[in-house]
């Protein structure tokens, strides 16, 4: 590679880091009353929520991940010594910001599945074996370099394993997108609000998985691709698309249980038969007869996500007294 393409490929890292800085900081500028909201939900600073605590967790591992990469490529006064210790931190702190967000998508997988145990046990296999190859595939055969003073992680040799870390994470996102949209396509929407509350999960998924493969893809481009000191070019994108795209999952699920209301839904209602006394009206065994409704968590906000589905069934009663009268009693069994 010439020097000119040398440079224009530099030039082009420079822009790419520079607009994902922008974008990540305008993100957290906005989002910040939606981290206050989220701090002031919880019942105490000792005992906060899951969905809190992952909050926390992919909102400021994201903010390091972001100074210690582009803090590395944006210095000029690394030596080969300094640099040998500090090369390592950012290909670490993006596996722990990838953690966390395949916990976030799994742990809401988890729950639209109503937790169901096979899918948990699923889930949290496909969650290890993923962050086993990404540990090794980011780790292996990392080396500092050093250009103008910068530092920045590369791969070395004939075998490239960085740009296959890309292609594990995009394979959890596809498995666990699909299986958490199948079962969002199982619920039979009886209520506007359920309605909603799915429309905004379905979004949230489809968004998240095209956003975060777009990103991946241009970072498995740019290490087959490019020359060592560029390799790194488009990882400062993935750790924006990732840090927006997860707490927005999150803060779109603690929305939802801010609704003060319940909906119910009347189904139907028995045929009243005057030969009899009392008349009881039965329903089938599917979900698709069952009064689903959303049910404000907000004081028991120590559920994964807060994603929760009520469901309670319907039952009336219609008779007739013995005067002739007619009535009716309701219950609703949880």
């Amino acid at each position: 590679m010439d020097s000119r393409a040398v440079v224009d490929s530099q030039t082009s890292e420079k822009y790419l880091r520079i607009a994902s800085i922008s974008i990540a900081l305008y993100d957290y500028v906005i989002t910040l009353p939606a981290e206050w909201r989220f701090y002031r939900s919880q019942s105490s600073i000792f005992h906060l929520s899951t969905a809190c605590v992952l909050f926390i967790l992919i909102r400021y591992i994201s903010v390091v991940v972001m100074l210690v990469s582009n803090y590395g490529d944006f210095a000029t006064s690394f030596t080969q010594e300094t640099c040998q210790r500090y090369y390592i931190m950012a290909p670490i702190f993006k596996v722990l910001q990838t953690m966390v967000s395949q916990a976030i998508l799994g742990l809401r997988t988890w729950n639209i599945s109503r937790r169901n145990r096979r899918v948990g046990i699923t889930l949290a296999l496909l969650f290890f074996t993923s962050i086993t190859l990404e540990w090794f595939t980011n780790m292996f055969a990392r080396i500092p370099v050093v250009a103008d003073g910068n530092c920045t992680p590369g791969n070395s040799g004939k075998t490239l394993s960085a740009w296959l870390y890309y292609v594990a994470a995009m394979t959890y996102d596809l498995v666990i997108l699909a299986i958490s949209t199948t079962h969002l396509l199982q619920y039979d929407i009886l209520s506007g609000r359920l309605e909603q509350v799915v429309r905004v999960l379905m979004y949230d998924g489809i968004g998240y998985l095209v956003v975060l493969t777009g990103s991946n893809i241009l970072n498995i481009v740019m290490y087959r691709e490019s020359d060592v000191q560029t390799q790194s070019a488009g990882a400062s994108v993935g750790y924006a698309v990732t840090w927006i795209m997860s707490q927005r999952i999150l803060i779109h699920s603690r929305e939802m249980q801010e609704v003060p209301h319940m909906e119910s839904v009347v189904l139907a209602r028995p045929v009243i038969q005057s030969a009899r006394n009392v008349i009881f009206g039965f329903r089938s065994k599917s979900d698709a007869d069952f009064v689903t409704s959303l049910h404000n968590t907000h004081a028991n906000n120590d559920v994964e996500l807060d994603i929760r589905v009520h469901v309670e069934r319907s039952v009336v009663v219609d008779y007739t007294d013995e005067s002739g009268h007619s009535n009716s009693w309701n219950k609703v069994a949880r």
